[in-house]
């Protein structure tokens, strides 16, 4: 089975409002046992995000999340494929990225969303390339 984004995400994603202050966003994660927060903008498309790690550094309770939040949040659409969201995570070192349906957040997927589909098997393997014949031909020129 080839899954997609959407049979993986969370749809139950909480999202915060920029103005939103720190102390709340904290509490909110806290009681919820959630690692990130995406911010959402007055059009509903994600303009931050908060995680577990900006939680650490001090910051006065009453600081809008505007000041502290990540402004580069990576999205994936909700139709899209698991790779997609697995080399967004590899490539940028990051747990979560935001799914978005038409600019506007939908869901959420973790890194151990991903590691569902390994443990689940629901993924289908990649025959390795094949080896250029032409790298084969220069190589055999190069020794000559």
């Amino acid at each position: 089975m080839n899954a997609k984004i959407e049979s993986l995400m969370n749809p139950n994603v909480m999202v915060a409002q920029p103005h939103q202050k720190f102390a709340h966003v904290k509490k909110v994660m806290q009681e919820h046992g959630i690692s990130c927060l995406p911010v959402a903008g007055h059009d509903g498309d994600p303009v931050g995000i908060v995680t577990a790690t900006d939680l650490l550094d001090e910051h006065p309770d009453g600081l809008p999340i505007s000041q502290f939040m990540s402004k580069k949040v990576f999205t994936v659409p909700v139709y899209g494929d698991p790779s997609l969201a697995a080399r967004i995570m590899r490539n940028h070192h990051i747990h979560h990225v935001v799914v978005t349906h038409e600019k506007e957040i939908v869901g959420i997927v973790s890194s151990f969303d991903l590691l569902q589909l390994v443990e689940d098997h629901r993924f289908v393997m990649k025959s390795a390339p094949s080896k250029s014949k032409r790298s084969g031909k220069r190589k055999q020129a190069e020794n000559a």
